[in-house]
């Protein structure tokens, strides 16, 4: 019993921990280079699938506050920009 609620408190930290990191970076779509994505997007599936540089879709996680001060960077909270993206499976 007590290791029960041992791991259960260890998933709800971890869950917070992720939350507050998630809190500091945001997406940044068209400034990843060719290979260099951090996950889906509408047009592919997963990390390190871009076919080109700064594609308009394809995105890295920068901290907060840092995405348009680069050139041809913007902040995307495209739904499809995550695990699996838009690809059919």
């Amino acid at each position: 019993m007590i290791g029960a609620v041992a791991s259960l408190m260890a998933v709800g930290f971890l869950a917070t921990a992720h939350s507050a990191q998630a809190a500091d970076f945001e997406k940044c779509a068209g400034i990843a280079a060719a290979g260099k994505n951090d996950c889906g997007t509408p047009v592919s599936s997963c990390a390190g699938t871009a076919k080109q540089d700064r594609d308009a879709h394809a995105w890295v996680l920068v901290p907060k506050g840092t995405c348009e001060k680069i050139a041809g960077g913007k902040v995307t909270t495209d739904p499809m920009n995550k695990h699996g993206g838009g690809v059919a499976k």
